[in-house]
């Protein structure tokens, strides 16, 4: 099997949208080779712990009303094309995304990393829930087979807070600096949300090279 890490945040569209097309390709090819791993990359880092309204958030961060408009045009076209809803009108709260990624790692812990992440941005982008909360995130735990009980005493200590802040922080070290953000066996980099035939290109030489060693 060969290693796929994939950078992302669950509040990123376009991670969601990378997500769909590469689920789409991993159907259409039962014999690839990936084991998949999900990592932290945190878009907003110095966001304020309990988030913030999610329009002030964009038109800040795209310059007025009619700027985060125009950024949220494609999303909403590839969005389509990669057969997802996003339902950004429901959206209230940009959050914190550090306790999402607090869940996300212990996910991996328990075999349901990729189930985990597929609740929460169904959660954030279908559902409009604020993914920032702790009842919440354990409400994605249990739905994922996860003990909601116990998630719920972690997300009220600082457990692996630290670490997840470092390894943002190291990602950004190694170059990563947009989401997603795909690394092919430690080594190759595939950056942004790639169409499903790209991946099928990749999985078909990854299985010939498999073949021929």
């Amino acid at each position: 099997m060969i290693q796929l890490d994939i950078f992302s945040d669950p509040i990123c569209p376009w991670c969601y949208i990378g997500k769909a097309y590469l689920d789409r390709a991993l159907a259409n090819a039962p014999d690839h080779p990936f084991t998949i791993r999900w990592l932290p990359f945190m878009l907003n880092p110095a966001m304020p712990a309990a988030g913030m309204d999610r329009r002030t958030y964009l038109e800040e961060k795209f310059g007025g009303k009619d700027g985060a408009v125009q950024a949220y045009l494609p999303v909403e076209e590839h969005a389509k094309q990669a057969g997802i809803d996003i339902a950004l009108d429901k959206i209230k709260t940009t959050p914190n995304t550090v306790n999402a990624h607090r869940l996300i790692h212990w996910a991996e812990i328990e075999g349901v990393q990729t189930a985990v992440v597929s609740s929460l941005f169904q959660a954030y982008f279908v559902d409009g829930r604020d993914i920032g909360d702790h009842e919440t995130l354990a409400d994605i735990a249990d739905s994922c087979s996860m003990d909601a009980a116990m998630v719920l005493r972690l997300l009220n200590s600082d457990v692996d807070q630290r670490e997840i802040v470092e390894r943002d922080a190291s990602a950004r070290g190694m170059g990563v600096n947009s989401v997603p953000t795909f690394i092919v066996a430690g080594q190759h980099a595939v950056p942004g949300a790639q169409p499903p035939e790209l991946w099928a290109k990749v999985i078909a030489e990854l299985n010939g090279a498999g073949a021929n060693a």
